[in-house]
C-alpha cells in the first residue's frame, strides 16, 4: 500500500496546462465573500476578478462534527499504515501521507455523495476513487497546479482538523493574489479560472495570515473528489 500511494500527489502537479472550461454557469457574485482575501490589482482586472470569485467557492460547516468523526474513522486506519514523507522530488510538498479508498461505508457514502452533487453538474463524469492526503502539523504544500493528466476542471476537498490558508497566485498577472480561509469542516471547491490559471499553496503556520490575523494549522486531513480528465487535453 505504501509503494502503491506514494507519488499520487505528485502525479496531479504541473506548473502549466492547456484546459477547457466548465459549460455550467454559476450566479455572478457581486461582492468578494468573507472566506476571500483579495490582493488591491484585482481592481483592475474585473472580469478576471468576477471569474476567480465564481470559481473558488468554500461552503462552511459543510460537515457536521459527526460526520466528520466518520470520515476520519474510516480513513485513520489506512493512514496508519503509511509513514510522512518530508522530502519530495520536485520540493513541491513537505510532511505529508496519502492514499485513495474506493469502497466507502453506508454512512461516508452519503457524505461523499453531497460533496458530488454540489461540486459537479449531473452527468459530468468523475474518478471513483478520493484521494486522501494527511498533512503534518509542519507540512505544507508549495504553489503547483494539478496537472491536467489526472483530472478535469474541478477539485472538491473537504477539510478536517484543522483551519488553514491558501495562497493562489495568477499565472500571468503575478500581483494578482488571493488568499483562501478554509475553516474546519468546510468544503472548497476549485474550477475553471481558480484551478487552471492560479498556482495554488497551503501556507505553513509562519505565513499563514489571513485578514491581518494568523492562522494556526495543526494536522490537516483532505478528502478530495475530482472529475475525470478531459481526454483531449494534454500538459
Amino acid at each position: 500500500m505504501y509503494r502503491r500511494t506514494v507519488g499520487l500527489f505528485a502525479k496531479r502537479i504541473i506548473s502549466k496546462n492547456v484546459r477547457s472550461f466548465s459549460a455550467v454557469k454559476p450566479a455572478i457574485q457581486e461582492e468578494c465573500p468573507s472566506y476571500l482575501e483579495l490582493s488591491e490589482a484585482f481592481s483592475n482586472h474585473d472580469k478576471i476578478k468576477t471569474d476567480f470569485v465564481n470559481s473558488m467557492i468554500i461552503h462552511k460547516d459543510f460537515l457536521s462534527e459527526v460526520e466528520e468523526k466518520s470520515l476520519l474513522d474510516q480513513v485513520e486506519p489506512r493512514l496508519k499504515t503509511l509513514r510522512y514523507q518530508f522530502d519530495h522530488w520536485d520540493d513541491a510538498i513537505h510532511g505529508y501521507r496519502e492514499t485513495e479508498i474506493l469502497h466507502w461505508n453506508e454512512a461516508n457514502t452519503q457524505i461523499l455523495s453531497r460533496v458530488r452533487q454540489v461540486a459537479f453538474p449531473p452527468g459530468v463524469p468523475q474518478l471513483d476513487t478520493v484521494h486522501i492526503l494527511d498533512l503534518d502539523e509542519k507540512g505544507v504544500i508549495k504553489p503547483h497546479i494539478d496537472s491536467v493528466r489526472f483530472c478535469g476542471n474541478t477539485i472538491a476537498g473537504l477539510s478536517l482538523l484543522t483551519e488553514s490558508v491558501m495562497k493562489l497566485v495568477h499565472e500571468k498577472y503575478k500581483d494578482l493574489i488571493a488568499k483562501v480561509h478554509l475553516t474546519r469542516r468546510s468544503l472548497y471547491i476549485m474550477k475553471d479560472s481558480a484551478r487552471y490559471d492560479y498556482k495554488h499553496e497551503l501556507l505553513k503556520n509562519s505565513e499563514s495570515i489571513f485578514k491581518n490575523s494568523p492562522v494556526i494549522k495543526t494536522r490537516r486531513i483532505s478528502i478530495i473528489c475530482r472529475n475525470e480528465p478531459d481526454k483531449e487535453m494534454k500538459n
